[in-house]
């Protein structure tokens, strides 16, 4: 259950609007690739040109050594899992997994173990007899998957399959489905708006905006090394501090922020940027060194404290232990290391420097 799956300047537009912007996109062999974007940024539109549910407007997709862009979905052995699950309401979960096995005629014994060995490997095996309104959203999302699996495809399109769980659940299933893969090796394309969780599966990720690839990395890459404003914002949460800056001979300026550069390399002086530093790195002390800000909101989540500050009018965004817990109102001291900061051009958005 391996193919590779290639995209070759693939468009798709409805109308005037363009969904996809002619991207080139490889999944290799046994590769999880996840597809993360904001909404209508084409992550789904992508899915179901894999799957045939949409017809290409430009371009080619190939799974293996064929060219599936003009086959019916029939013809291409994918197997899609839906945000709904897509489970028929009148069938068990038995009839439910093997419902594709029977629509392509294969021979009952046959048919049997397939059912069989997905339900075993996805752990729903003991609900075979169930109908869908007895089971609970995991139990269903694992029927949906043992579906999928029991038709042995070449591609596993998935197109946020967890978005309808309930937080702690997800996390539970999330690793499932990472441990699932791992024993597969099976190609799969897993398409999610939520970034943390496209960091915590994905092999590769690729980050769509506005039906264009922006960047295709590992999650260390994309998350250490993006290679624009908008993959550096988009990734990680609480999202990275932007703030409009100048670059002079011996600091860079950014609002009420001065940061000392002496002894750098000169090229961008005189340059026109926007300085990034991620909530994690900005450092928050009750005194000492560092600018005065005044706390705006604290936000707690276990063993994270999230600070809003508010530097000269400035707003900062510090992720810091639970140890700080300053009170709303208070004053503390921020500080951002030059070793820590991220610069994009002003115009563009791509980046110029990374931490070091």
């Amino acid at each position: 259950m391996m193919a590779r799956l290639a995209f070759s300047g693939v468009r798709k537009n409805y109308g005037q609007l363009q969904a996809l912007q002619g991207i080139d996109l490889e999944i290799g062999e046994g590769e999880l690739l996840v597809l993360v974007g904001p909404s209508g940024s084409g992550k789904t539109t992508a899915l179901r040109l894999v799957a045939g549910l949409e017809r290409v407007t430009a371009g080619t997709i190939h799974i293996g050594a064929r060219d599936v862009t003009g086959m019916s979905p029939a013809q291409r052995n994918v197997s899609m899992v839906f945000q709904s699950y897509a489970l028929f309401p009148h069938l068990t979960v038995a009839e439910n997994i093997g419902f594709g096995l029977r629509a392509r005629r294969v021979r009952r014994r046959e048919a049997d173990a397939r059912v069989s060995a997905a339900a075993e490997l996805v752990g729903c095996n003991h609900l075979t007899s169930r109908k869908p309104f007895e089971l609970s959203g995991g139990e269903r999302q694992r029927v949906a998957l043992a579906r999928a699996l029991a038709r042995e495809p070449d591609v596993f399109l998935l197109d946020e399959p967890l978005s309808n769980l309930d937080a702690q659940l997800r996390v539970e299933t999330r690793a499932n489905f990472k441990r699932l893969h791992r024993r597969l090796e099976s190609t799969a394309v897993y398409v999610t708006h939520d970034q943390v969780e496209a960091l915590m599966l994905g092999d590769r990720v690729a980050v769509l905006n506005e039906g264009v690839v922006q960047q295709v990395a590992s999650p260390h890459e994309i998350y250490r090394h993006p290679v624009n404003r908008f993959v550096a914002t988009f990734i990680g949460s609480p999202a990275m501090n932007i703030v409009t800056a100048v670059v002079e001979r011996d600091a860079i300026l950014a609002g009420p922020f001065r940061i000392d550069t002496a002894g750098e390399d000169g090229r961008l002086v005189g340059r026109r940027v926007a300085l990034g530093v991620r909530p994690e790195h900005v450092n928050v002390a009750p005194d000492g060194d560092g600018w005065p800000a005044r706390v705006e909101l604290v936000e707690s989540a276990g063993d994270e404290t999230v600070l809003h500050l508010i530097v000269e009018g400035q707003l900062l965004v510090a992720s810091v232990g639970p140890k700080l817990r300053p009170a709303v109102g208070a004053t503390v001291r921020a500080k951002i290391e030059r070793s820590r900061i991220y610069l994009f051009d002003a115009e563009s958005g791509v980046t110029l420097v990374t931490p070091l």
